[in-house]
């Protein structure tokens, strides 16, 4: 980034820093090289920033392929090394059918209606975070 704003090329996905929470939005389509780089990038954020969180934001995703949704787990996966959680948020409702009937649970992933509440949830203060049916801070 510089100057506060990301730079960025065609296929680039920018990594945005909110306080300790990293924000990505995606939109469309991601493509393999696309992916791969967006992974390093978040590892490299993630550790030169100290972050605790990162939030995705699908919003702009029309559908949810096993691709994607290995992309997204193995995110999660190598935040988790690095002591970050992973947020995917602004899922849209026909996303979540398509993923429950390709059988895509994506372990290690927690869920927020929308990319607010996601960085929201890593205050402390807002148990909007969800992982299966159950709301963080609930027994």
């Amino acid at each position: 980034m510089t100057g506060g704003f990301p730079q960025h090329a065609a296929g680039h996905v920018p990594v945005l820093r909110l306080g300790d929470v990293l924000l990505v939005t995606l939109q469309g389509d991601l493509h393999d090289s696309t992916a791969e780089q967006l992974q390093q990038d978040i590892g490299e954020a993630i550790a030169a920033h100290r972050s605790r969180g990162v939030v995705i934001d699908i919003s702009g995703v029309e559908i949810v392929d096993s691709f994607l949704g290995r992309v997204l787990a193995e995110i999660a996966a190598k935040a988790r090394l690095l002591a970050a959680q992973t947020v995917v948020a602004g899922m849209r409702p026909a996303v979540a059918i398509t993923m429950v009937e390709l059988g895509l649970t994506l372990p290690g992933l927690r869920t927020a209606l929308t990319a607010e509440e996601a960085v929201r949830g890593f205050g402390g203060t807002d148990p909007v975070l969800r992982t299966g049916r159950t709301r963080l801070g609930s027994p």
